[in-house]
């Protein structure tokens, strides 16, 4: 089966911990959910395919867009997330949740009128074979817009964190940035060509920047910057005690000092904004 291990990741405690630190995730992403969102246009009536939609905040503000007339189906393969999101979205009557992996999914062809997704498709095991697949359940000349982590040095959210866990544990093994996982698709010229080999034209990345606003003061924040991403990879690897957690905690406090501002924190991030068309 395609996909397997992310099923079983993003099923587990990966998933949870999405569950459990939605509110504070969906605020802090929220800038990029908007450049998706504004980039895409949804048309009032449309029905939109949501990849990779996680606990169902790109869900709920997709269908307010296209408003009663249209339809928004939230795609995940984490059944964990998918249960909080059919919760926080039972009275949105024109939103649904599937579980599915949209590499292999059985695509009814023209289903949807456009394609969005916020970090939903950095984790196929074969990318163009996913791409192909879910253009073949969009109309003709559709449009594709997903938001997806840029070039991993310009995004201190993941590098700053990364950094602090070296300087407090030491080095870990490194990480092929190319599999699937949150920087697959960081350098366009090699992403670009995998879409345009899944038949998909008018192919473009716009490198955008954007200001992530994580809430809470800077201890707050670094323990949620524990909880997911590279401090928490650092934090198993080692098999850390609370105190070694601590001792994290403060590092990650003192390198996040540096975007406190007095709004909160604002970390700069680059985000690759990729848009496509279906062969019209």
């Amino acid at each position: 089966m395609s996909n397997t291990d992310q099923k079983d990741y993003w099923s587990s405690a990966a998933g949870q911990i999405w569950v459990e630190q939605q509110i504070k995730l969906d605020r802090m992403l929220q800038p990029v959910l908007d450049l998706v969102l504004d980039r895409a246009a949804l048309a009032s009536g449309a029905r939109v395919l949501d990849v990779g939609s996680g606990t169902g905040a790109s869900v709920a503000q997709a269908a307010a867009l296209v408003g009663p007339s249209g339809h928004v189906t939230g795609l995940d393969i984490s059944e964990t997330m998918l249960t909080h999101a059919r919760s926080r979205l039972a009275k949105t009557h024109n939103a649904a949740c599937l579980r599915a992996d949209a590499q292999t999914h059985p695509f009814e062809f023209g289903s949807y009128d456009a394609l969005i997704s916020r970090f939903g498709v950095m984790f196929f095991d074969d990318t163009t074979a996913a791409f192909a697949n879910m253009a073949r359940g969009l109309v003709p000349g559709a449009t594709l817009t997903v938001g997806t982590w840029g070039p991993a040095p310009q995004n201190p959210y993941f590098m700053d964190a990364a950094k602090a866990a070296k300087d407090v544990f030491g080095p870990m093994d490194k990480v092929d940035r190319t599999l699937p996982g949150p920087f697959a698709f960081e350098d366009a010229n090699r992403v670009v060509p995998m879409l345009h080999a899944a038949q998909l034209q008018n192919v473009t990345c716009d490198k955008v920047e954007v200001f992530l606003r994580p809430p809470g003061d800077l201890q707050a924040v670094a323990n949620l910057l524990c909880e997911i991403g590279p401090a928490n990879r650092a934090l198993s690897y080692f098999n850390a005690s609370s105190a070694d957690r601590a001792r994290l905690v403060a590092t990650l406090v003192e390198r996040m000092r540096f975007y406190e501002t007095s709004e909160g924190l604002r970390i700069p991030a680059l985000i690759n904004l990729y848009q496509a068309r279906t062969v019209a």
